[in-house]
């Protein structure tokens, strides 16, 4: 793995000296004699190199020095300004020259990269277990998913079923409740007919030889539990008889018999439904 970042640093330090001895030695070399040039590019190319050494010596023993970095750098900006200024006054090939004009600061910066590598990189046996704990948790992470899809599948079932089950209890109560109607709708159609009436009233027991007791219709809704039994001193009929009447005839229309009978026992007075009802057939 090491050497994908340090072969290319190293190529392209290669190529950038040959390429800066190259162009000081023809560019000075009109000027001042070839050994002084190949003095000059020879010292471009021995700075940077010697720069670089120390900086890698200083790497490797986990040590940094921002001093040899900046020279190193600035050899590198020194190697390339001279292959631009030998691209600005070359005749030919100038755009060429300058094309290549960058390849000093390149290298440098394939070694900044390298360097980097070194300081981040792990030993197998780190990289391993980083493996292992990411594996750990993307199978952990899968199980929770398959949870949560599982879990939801089965709420949406029960969901289902429930509404199901709801809809079916409310299609029974609407079929029941219609069928209760129509037959409360024929008792009171049965209950108010004149001739209907007069013939259930002929039927019903006497109370008394010349009272006859009215047909009433069964309860049907919530209605209010009346106690049975008497908690208190029985009254007597005659008794019964008036407190009946007063509650019955103590509002305009006269109260019905279960209006009355919630008042009776409102008011604290006891007796058994057959002697209330008894009473109210009496006085009614």
């Amino acid at each position: 793995m090491k050497a994908k970042t340090v072969l290319p640093a190293v190529a392209m330090t290669a190529v950038s000296m040959v390429l800066t001895l190259a162009v000081v030695v023809m560019w000075l070399g009109r000027a001042v004699p070839w050994p002084v040039a190949l003095v000059v590019g020879l010292g471009i190319d021995g700075g940077w190199l010697a720069t670089l050494a120390y900086e890698r010596r200083l790497a490797a023993q986990g040590d940094h020095n921002p001093a040899v970095t900046a020279v190193g750098w600035s050899f590198g900006a020194l190697a390339s300004g001279v292959l631009v200024a030998h691209a600005l006054t070359a005749e030919e090939s100038a755009g060429a020259w300058l094309a290549v004009a960058w390849l000093p600061i390149a290298a440098k910066a394939l070694w900044l990269v390298h360097g980097m590598w070194e300081r981040t990189a792990l030993t197998p046996v780190a990289l391993d277990a980083i493996r292992g704990i990411q594996q750990e948790a993307r199978d952990e992470a899968a199980v929770a998913r398959a949870r949560l899809r599982a879990e939801a599948g089965t709420e949406e079932t029960r969901l289902t079923a429930v509404t199901q089950a709801g809809a079916r209890v409310a299609r029974v109560q609407a079929k029941t409740a219609h069928t209760l109607s129509r037959a409360w709708s024929t008792l009171e159609t049965a209950r108010a007919g004149e001739e209907t009436g007069r013939a259930l009233t002929s039927v019903t027991s006497r109370v008394t030889s010349d009272v006859v007791a009215r047909w009433e219709l069964p309860v049907w809704g919530p209605y209010e539990p009346i106690p049975a039994l008497e908690s208190g001193p029985a009254l007597t009929d005659a008794a019964l008889d008036r407190l009946v009447d007063d509650i019955r005839t103590s509002q305009d229309p006269a109260l019905s018999y279960r209006e009355m009978a919630t008042r009776f026992r409102a008011a604290g007075h006891s007796a058994s439904e057959v002697r209330l009802r008894a009473a109210w057939k009496r006085v009614a």
